[in-house]
């Protein structure tokens, strides 16, 4: 008598009765694993819905020996910043495997203490066969590792822009935080604040001047004063508390703070309850990220929240579109944070 396991094996999911189940053609099954920009939305999301309902996972071995596909994307795992309240990398890499799991393929994540140490892991990788494909994260000016990405011809998306760079030559999935900050400020002035300041960056950090473009683009929109309104700093929460109170502090202070990060907007929710303030009723504070500590500090943390899923799907659908199709098609899209309301916005008092 066969047993549970062999019961299980016979009705393994295949090709086939994904395709039968989705209603589509065997090569539709194929082209949703290796090249979904070919199909319809609603097509691939169909197909999609039948490889999770149905348990199906390809054969990555004989795949392997018949292709020379490894089915494996590299992606460096970045450290966590022990001065803020982290969590975003490691939540884009949690969305990055599911998404690549999705698509029959794996996430190798590597240690590099810094571009140079990452550019001699992709030429061990590359010299090895080891990767289809790289997943490249942390993006800045003068970036190095795309220029020898590109010199060597080794497949990648970027989850970040390519700052400074007039005309890229990759393909990039990136969140829009200067939207993301112009839509914080404009629910600001809704509930009624006037004096809205803003916690940055140092200049030079492309998604920190983004977002910080987000901010002036939408105080010169309502037409309110910025003089007195803008503080920067490295991040971290004794940072944000320290900018925070020179906001706070001054003749004239702001009534609500965006900060660029939570680390910051943490640490400024501490610097209202230092003044004896009410972070939501003296003042109101919006960060960005959206990350684990937002829903836990008290008052609860408005902030801007990171599409993540959206974000890694987009990436690896580039991916494969670049792995199945070479150079013919590059990829440039900025997708939209979400406002997430929490206690510590609200009406000026």
């Amino acid at each position: 008598m066969a047993g549970p396991g062999s019961e299980r094996a016979e009705r393994r999911a295949t090709v086939d009765s994904v395709a039968e189940h989705a209603g589509v053609s065997r090569q539709t099954v194929s082209n949703a694993l290796n090249a979904p920009h070919k199909l319809r939305p609603e097509t691939l999301e169909r197909v999609r819905k039948s490889i999770s309902d149905l348990g199906y996972r390809p054969n990555n071995a004989a795949r392997t020996l018949r292709t020379q596909s490894t089915r494996l994307l590299a992606c460096r795992l970045l450290p966590s910043n022990v001065n803020g309240t982290g969590g975003v990398l490691d939540s884009f890499l949690h969305a990055l495997c599911a998404s690549a799991r999705d698509r029959g393929y794996d996430v190798l994540a590597f240690h590099a203490a810094n571009d140079d140490d990452e550019i001699e892991v992709f030429h061990d990788l590359l010299q090895r066969h080891a990767v289809d494909g790289v997943v490249l994260t942390n993006t800045h000016f003068t970036d190095p590792r795309t220029h020898w990405l590109l010199a060597n011809d080794l497949p990648f998306v970027a989850f970040g822009r390519p700052w400074g760079q007039a005309r890229p030559r990759h393909s990039w999935v990136d969140v829009d935080g200067a939207a993301g900050v112009e839509r914080a400020v404009e629910r600001l002035v809704e509930l009624g604040h006037r004096r809205v300041g803003f916690l940055g960056w140092p200049k030079g950090s492309g998604s920190g001047d983004d977002r910080c473009r987000g901010w002036e683009r939408a105080m010169e929109r309502f037409r309110l004063p910025t003089r007195g309104l803008l503080a920067r700093s490295e991040d971290g929460i004794a940072a944000g508390a320290e900018m925070a109170g020179r906001l706070l502090d001054r003749a004239r202070p702001a009534s609500a703070i965006v900060c660029v990060s939570d680390a910051l907007a943490v640490g400024a929710l501490r610097a209202v309850a230092d003044r004896g303030l009410r972070a939501g009723q003296d003042v109101s504070i919006v960060g960005f990220d959206d990350s684990p500590v937002a829903s836990v500090v008290r008052p609860g943390l408005a902030s801007l929240r990171q599409p993540l899923e959206a974000v890694a799907e987009k990436v690896v659908d580039a991916l494969l579109c670049r792995l199945a199709e070479g150079r013919t098609r590059r990829v440039e899209l900025l997708v939209p944070p979400s406002l997430v309301e929490r206690a510590s916005l609200g009406p000026p008092t």
